[in-house]
């Protein structure tokens, strides 16, 4: 994994994935099906072994995979997003899943959006940072346009989702 340090919002912290966040709660998350509803993730079966062989992916090369914890301790760890880092091009892709349901709808997400964005488009030394999701997942595609992300472009028909062929809307935000 890219040299990563704690980053730090109003009310949570996105610390490097280490093996306490490796837990029956974490893949609990990536096995539920309102969770991964609009994730590739919901393919699969996870178990603790594909997370940890994940997670050791992110060893060796520039990218990033974080734990959203939040500072109330209550919560703690609610989710992860990585950021799948080209470091050639200086452009990263950004991908979050907020885990506990709990947590969804108040905020968190866009908080860790934005504190990564910061992060990759002014330390992390990106000059761009693209994101993708399909067209009716409401709650990404409003972290996305309040983050000032811009539609780049669509991938027409390319996911199947409940029956239905979605689009795959691409964003990006830009260095200053």
């Amino acid at each position: 994994m890219a040299e990563s340090k704690t980053l730090t919002a109003a009310r949570l912290e996105l610390k490097p994935f280490i093996q306490e966040f490796l837990t029956d709660r974490y893949v609990g998350w990536l096995n539920d099906k309102v969770t991964t509803r609009y994730s590739e993730q919901r393919h699969r079966l996870h178990t603790i072994e594909t997370c940890q062989a994940y997670a050791d992916s992110f060893a060796e090369g520039p990218s990033y995979f974080w734990a959203i914890v939040a500072r109330d301790s209550a919560l703690g760890h609610i989710g992860n997003m990585t950021a799948i880092v080209d470091a050639t091009n200086r452009v990263s892709d950004l991908a979050i899943m907020i885990g506990e349901a709990n947590s969804r709808g108040h905020g968190y997400g866009f908080e860790a959006w934005m504190c990564a964005c910061q992060f990759l488009l002014g330390e992390g030394g990106m000059r761009k940072v693209s994101a993708g999701t399909m067209a009716v997942n409401v709650p990404m595609l409003r972290i996305m346009k309040s983050a000032g992300m811009i539609e780049e472009g669509r991938k027409s028909r390319q996911f199947l989702f409940e029956g239905a062929e979605v689009d795959a809307v691409l964003v990006a935000l830009f260095a200053p």
